[in-house]
């Protein structure tokens, strides 16, 4: 192999990596949203304020940043979790995210609000990561999505609903709309969709 073919391996490696470790540093934020039900249980109205809080420090952070202005870690974990779609421009991955809980937490009962909010932290927290680590089979029409994304995204959202609702077949129903709604192109908006539909498909599936 050539000398600039072993330079030009390197670079493409280097940045799989780098875009790896971006999307698991994405993705753990994602995580971490599972921890929202149990705080919800323990001081709801705080939590909610709390939300309201990150929220609106968020968006000044963003408008600070885009006029060059930066806000101390705030700007700095954005800008690490920021994709390649989001240079120069607002970044509404947090701001959906944050929206998509506040909203499921505000609408839904607290069980039904729970599925819905870690279906999004771990279905589609994973979905994503899964999807580059190991995907290979793409999916037409999904804008890149890949069948292990897919199947990750079903299998996490059943464990977690089932954990939650004790129901293998809502576990069952939430899994697949969650999965299809995953698939969608919906970019950062589907931190926002998955909560509150999964959310609302729980609280009709238990009439």
């Amino acid at each position: 192999m050539r000398k600039w073919e072993c330079s030009a391996a390197g670079i493409t490696r280097k940045q799989q990596v780098n875009l790896l470790a971006k999307e698991l540093f994405r993705k753990t934020i994602h995580v971490c949203t599972a921890f929202v039900p149990l705080l919800l249980d323990i001081a709801y109205w705080p939590v909610i304020c709390i939300l309201c809080a990150v929220i609106a420090v968020y968006i000044v952070s963003e408008v600070l940043r885009q006029r060059g202005i930066l806000v101390p870690v705030i700007s700095a974990v954005t800008a690490a979790a920021a994709r390649k779609r989001d240079e120069n421009h607002f970044v509404l991955g947090p701001l959906t995210l944050a929206f998509g809980v506040l909203t499921a937490a505000l609408l839904f009962p607290p069980q039904a609000a729970a599925v819905g909010i870690l279906a999004l932290a771990f279905g589609d927290g994973l979905a994503s990561f899964a999807g580059k680590l190991c995907g290979r089979i793409k999916i037409p029409g999904t804008a890149g999505k890949t069948a292990a994304g897919s199947l990750t995204c079903f299998a996490a959202i059943f464990i977690s609903t089932f954990a939650v609702t004790g129901r293998a077949f809502n576990a069952l129903i939430i899994g697949i709309c969650g999965m299809i709604i995953e698939l969608l192109p919906l970019k950062d908006f589907d931190n926002f969709f998955i909560p509150c539909i999964l959310s609302g498909v729980s609280v009709l599936l238990s009439l």
